[in-house]
């Protein structure tokens, strides 16, 4: 089975910083490119960051840029998203997300790396950003 484990995720002050980690198994992590997205409550989920699966690639929304940043380590099959900065407006369920690299070319994965057909979705880790 494939497992996208999502971890990280807590109560921490404005301004503080986290590292969410997803962890995949079941799947031969090389051959795919990875996604974080959140989703606030009653809000549509927005894409966070995503990385190529070579890792050489990776792309922050504006919004988040400059204090979100995507990494990926291929030896232990994990994608982690560092967030600094964190402000209340970051509070979300957090999400995992991998698809397969063949799906789509390099140029359409990176021009569009948020509306791609994601292969598997992890279960969420939920960050709470108060004082």
């Amino acid at each position: 089975d494939v497992q996208l484990q999502a971890s990280g995720g807590g109560l921490v002050q404005p301004g503080g910083s986290l590292r969410l980690s997803c962890s995949a198994s079941g799947i031969i992590f090389s051959r795919y490119s990875m996604a974080w997205y959140r989703q606030e409550p009653e809000k549509e989920r927005e894409g966070v960051s995503c990385a190529a699966r070579s890792g050489g690639w990776t792309y922050t929304a504006d919004s988040m840029k400059g204090r979100f940043s995507i990494a990926r380590d291929s030896a232990k099959s994990t994608v982690f998203l560092q967030m600094n900065s964190l402000e209340p407006e970051d509070t979300a369920v957090y999400y995992c997300a991998a698809v397969r690299f063949r799906r789509y070319s390099s140029r359409d994965y990176s021009s569009r790396c948020f509306t791609v057909g994601y292969d598997y979705w992890g279960r969420g880790t939920l960050v709470t950003v108060s004082s």
